[in-house]
Parts: structure tokens; C-alpha cells; sequence
């Protein structure tokens, strides 16, 4: 072989490798809009005003956490850019600025909107446009319906599963109680009367003797409660978002009743609800729990509590340490950093869908024992909860931990 042929059989095998090595570099980064080399843009909506303001608490604590990951890096050495804007807990609303996040914004993916009826107005449109909806912080059942709406997956246990829990502890320590049931009037509220008619079965319309909704907007619950009262049932189940569960605590300590007392997870928030409610009012309220509660003395030596903690303290410490909405969005936003990492470097819409039906990890300010676990055919990464009775200044968990699962085959509310 000629020395010039030998040049050019070289040159020849260096442009192939190239040539590889460059498309296989193509191959390892995938993009969808919304990412960079540097950047992943993700989008929020969250009620900052409105009746519902009180969750505003978990959208700034999230901005903070991404603060936070940023300082450190980034995810997998791209920082966050976090938009989050204000829909007054109003569907319209939610719908107006989903199309801004995504249309105009281009965010890679909407991540944690909070509300039922805010989150089902912007549904079809997420999955039309095929951008994921992502960790969802509702608990309505809608939103693990994985045949219909592949781009939209849930976070907690929901809304019909925990009623369920509340229907087999009223069961069995509590088989001959009437009950009275105060709801919001919409999917929130409709998704837990259908979860205590599974839980309670044939013995619902006897044991469930009075129910009263509400609508959003309206200025109190008072009138509710009375009726409520009126009928005399031995457990109230207050089926309500913070502003309404607190008003509804304070009223029935006013009427001087003293009833078993069920409340929505939701609500559970010592700052944010049982503090404002009063928390002698408060004392012996029952509800179900799968984060750690943060102003419970259990969890001071537990490493997750502890860095949760010293993440408030540098990053947010203006925020009422009582307040569980933080630790709520501390961890949400740990399983969207663990999801991106996941991903790696193929950051387009469709591989972070396919990492999310494929879960399976643990998160330090979870209960322990509680797992993030999905598959392809169960969009409903947190079902396992705790029963819990508030003593006056934290929650106190008892019993075992249950699994809060409702068959996919049941879902309501579609």
C-alpha cells in the first residue's frame, strides 16, 4: 500500500469515528422544549390569591427548593429555571396561564399544579399537546386514568382511596355511628363521598344521615356545619381545603359539640388550618398521613427531617415552620429532581412519561415504610397513608400503615 494511500485509509477511518462518536453524541442528548445544555424550564400554577390562598405556601417553598438545587449544580449540571404563576384557584384562570407556560413560556413540562377543578380544566389540553402534567397535587382519582390521559400522572394517595381508610376505621371502631359529611361541591368532594359509599358499602345510606356541600367562594361554612349539627350524627367528616376546614373546627367548638372528627389530609396543616382553627378546638381530630408531620418531636433525628430543616432554614426562613404545605412541596419537588435525573440527558417529554410509569424509590420525608412505586398501568406513585389523632400540638400516628389503593377499573370523576 502507497504511502498516500495509507493517508487517506487513516483519514478515512477518523472521519468514521467521527462520525460515530458525533451522532452517538446526538443520540445520548435529546431535548424537547424547555431544555438546554444549561437550562430545564418548569412550569407551575398555584392559587397565591383566591379562596384556596393558603396552598401559596407550597408553590414559594418550591421555588426555594430550586434555588437550592441550583446552588448545588443543578440537575445533572443544568439549572432550573421554575415559572410559577397565580390562577386565584379559578379554572379559567388555570387554563389562561397553562397556555402561556406552554405556548408562549415553552416549559418543558408542568409540574405540581395544585386543585381538582384548576388541574381537570387544563387536562385534555396538557394531553393534546402532549406535554406532561406532571406530579399533580390533587388527590382526585382522574388523574392516574392512564388509558385516556397518558400525559397526566398524580402524587399522593387519593382522594377516593383515603375516604376509604376513614370508611374502615369508622367500621371497625365505630360500626353503629351516624354520620355527617360537610364536602366541597365539586370533583375534590365528590371523589370522597365516593370513596366512603366503597368503604361503607350497603351500610352508607344508613350510616350517612345528613351531608352538606359548599361551593368555592362562598364566605363561610357556618351555615353548613349547623345543619350538620341539627341532625346529630356522632362523626362529622370534614371534607374541605384549609380556609373552610378551619372555619368548620372553629364552629363546631362554638356549638359546644363534640363529635368524632375525620378531616381531609388536605387540611392537615398545623400551621396553615389547626392554628388559625385553634389548636384546643382542634385537639383529637383524626386524619390520614403520608409525609412526615413537622412540628412532630418523633422526627428530629431523623436525617430527612434534618435536612429538610436546614434547607428552611437557609432558603426559606421567613416560612411557619408549622406549616406542612413546606415539607409537601420539599418533597414533591425531591421526586421531580429525582425523575430528571433519572432522564439523564434524554430530556424529551416522552422519556420523562416513560421514567415516571417506572418509579420506585424512597423519599427521607416520607413516613417510613411509604415508597414512590408506578408502572405503566398504575399513574398513582403514593398509596400507603397512616391513621393519626392530633394531641394539641402534633399529629400522633396509630395503627399500621395502609395501603390506600383503589383499582384503576374504579375510577371516578372521568
Amino acid at each position: 500500500m502507497s504511502f498516500v494511500t495509507r493517508r487517506w485509509a487513516a483519514l478515512s477511518t477518523a472521519i468514521i469515528l467521527f462520525a460515530y462518536s458525533g451522532s452517538g453524541a446526538i443520540a445520548q442528548k435529546q431535548y424537547d422544549a424547555g431544555v438546554t445544555d444549561t437550562d430545564i424550564k418548569i412550569g407551575n400554577i398555584m392559587p397565591y390569591s383566591g379562596p384556596a390562598s393558603a396552598y401559596g405556601v407550597i408553590g414559594r417553598t418550591m421555588s426555594a427548593y430550586f434555588r437550592m438545587i441550583n446552588d448545588n449544580g443543578g440537575v445533572n449540571q443544568r439549572k432550573i429555571i421554575f415559572i410559577s404563576y397565580d390562577d386565584g384557584y379559578s379554572p379559567p384562570k388555570t387554563v389562561e396561564q397553562a397556555r402561556k407556560l406552554v405556548e408562549s413560556d415553552e416549559v418543558f413540562l408542568i409540574f405540581a399544579s395544585l386543585g381538582t377543578a384548576t388541574n381537570a380544566a387544563i387536562q385534555k389540553y396538557m394531553n393534546t399537546m402532549r406535554v406532561p402534567q406532571l406530579f399533580v397535587s390533587t388527590g382526585a382519582s382522574r388523574f392516574g386514568d392512564h388509558e385516556h390521559f397518558p400525559w397526566t400522572i398524580g402524587w399522593q394517595p387519593t382522594y377516593r382511596a383515603e375516604a376509604r381508610v376513614y370508611a374502615s376505621y369508622i367500621l371497625k371502631n365505630h360500626p353503629t355511628a351516624k354520620v355527617g359529611v360537610l364536602y366541597q361541591n365539586d370533583d375534590f368532594g365528590r371523589d370522597y363521598i365516593q370513596g366512603l359509599k366503597d368503604g361503607l358499602g350497603d351500610k352508607f345510606d344508613k350510616m350517612v344521615i345528613v351531608s352538606a356541600p359548599y361551593d368555592v367562594g362562598t364566605p363561610t361554612v357556618d351555615s353548613e356545619v349547623v345543619a350538620i349539627r341539627t341532625a346529630k350524627p356522632d362523626v362529622l367528616i370534614n371534607i374541605s381545603t384549609p380556609k373552610y376546614a378551619a372555619q368548620a373546627i372553629r364552629k363546631v367548638a362554638e356549638l359546644g359539640w363534640h363529635p368524632i372528627h375525620i378531616m381531609s389530609n388536605v387540611s392537615s396543616s398545623i400551621g396553615g388550618v389547626l392554628k388559625p382553627a385553634g389548636p384546643k378546638n382542634a385537639e383529637g381530630i383524626l386524619t390520614a398521613l403520608y409525609n412526615m408531620d413537622v412540628t412532630d418531636p418523633q422526627w428530629d433525628n431523623y436525617p430527612g427531617m434534618q435536612h429538610f430543616r436546614a434547607f428552611l432554614a437557609r432558603y426559606y426562613p421567613e416560612a411557619d415552620k408549622s406549616d406542612g404545605g413546606t415539607l409537601a412541596a420539599y418533597t414533591l419537588s425531591t421526586g421531580l429532581v429525582e425523575v430528571l435525573k433519572q432522564c439523564g440527558d434524554n430530556l424529551t417529554r416522552e422519556n420523562v412519561m416513560k421514567v415516571v410509569a417506572n418509579l420506585d424509590f424512597e423519599i427521607e420525608t416520607l413516613r417510613p415504610g411509604i415508597r414512590v412505586k408506578t408502572s405503566p398501568t398504575d399513574f398513582y406513585p403514593v398509596e400507603q397513608m397512616r391513621m393519626s389523632r392530633f394531641n394539641g400540638e402534633h399529629w400522633e400516628g396509630f395503627g399500621p400503615i395502609i395501603d390506600a389503593h383503589v383499582d384503576q377499573v374504579a375510577l371516578s370523576s372521568k
